[in-house]
């Protein structure tokens, strides 16, 4: 594959423009294949770069609306690359990374990236958490747009944390899933609106029926963690025919 194959959009599928657009950095020739096909079949515009330089090249003619980053490439690195790029633009940036150590998810979301997802990784979890750190980015800007979500939400006892995705009740850390995170993350940031059980899916025809029982079950486990009646619930309501509302204070 040469370097202009390489940058090319992967081919769209009858995607409309308005369709966001994904910039897949990785060394992995197999893997940039699999995702770009994987990704513009859930949707998504999709271009992709084997390294840091070709990503930087084929940015400063592109928009993109989120950098699916690896950490260990030849040359410039992931961590470097997102440090110099997010000193410029606040494109939304999921790492990922065939290494474990933790202190490798800190440094990731210290220089700025969004979230992490460690390799082998499930490709339903990729298009989640890519989903998610699109709708709280704002692709395209030369600078970080003011963030008017704040910082963490309270609801009764409870203390959510949007930069850490933690969960407090009063000093005592909650322990919660990634699934339940990234749903209290929705829920938090929809600030007491309704949110539909599409949304919480992660949206894209790969949703239906399966994927909505599954976001009911995983609110079922979430109550149990804040409500004192999970039966009864005060915090994480349902509604009715459309999905779920997490009322917070103030």
């Amino acid at each position: 594959m040469t370097e202009a194959e390489t940058n090319d959009p992967a081919p769209a599928g009858g995607l409309p423009d308005d369709a966001p657009h994904v910039l897949v950095v990785d060394d992995d020739r197999r893997l940039r294949a699999l995702l770009s096909r994987f990704l513009t079949d859930n949707g998504f515009r999709v271009t992709v770069a084997p390294s840091a330089a070709a990503a930087e090249s084929t940015m400063g003619h592109l928009v993109f609306d989120a950098l699916v980053l690896d950490v260990m490439m030849p040359g410039e690195n992931g961590f470097d690359f997102a440090r110099r790029w997010r000193k410029t633009s606040a494109v939304p940036i999921l790492m990922l990374t065939a290494r474990t150590d933790g202190a490798d998810r800190v440094q990731g979301l210290e220089i700025g990236a969004d979230d992490y997802l460690g390799k082998p990784f499930e490709p339903r979890e990729l298009l989640l958490r890519l989903g998610n750190i699109i709708r709280r980015g704002g692709a395209g800007e030369t600078q970080a747009p003011a963030r008017t979500a704040p910082e963490a939400i309270r609801f009764g006892d409870f203390l959510f944390r949007f930069d850490r995705g933690e969960l407090r009740c009063g000093d005592e850390i909650v322990r919660i899933t990634e699934r339940e995170r990234e749903i209290l993350t929705i829920l938090g940031e929809a600030a007491g609106g309704q949110v539909s059980r599409e949304a919480l899916v992660g949206g894209g025809p790969a949703a239906g029926p399966a994927s909505d029982r599954n976001v009911d079950v995983q609110i079922n486990r979430l109550r149990r963690k804040i409500e004192r009646d999970p039966a009864n619930p005060v915090f994480l309501q349902t509604v009715r025919g459309v999905g779920y509302r997490l009322l917070v204070d103030g």
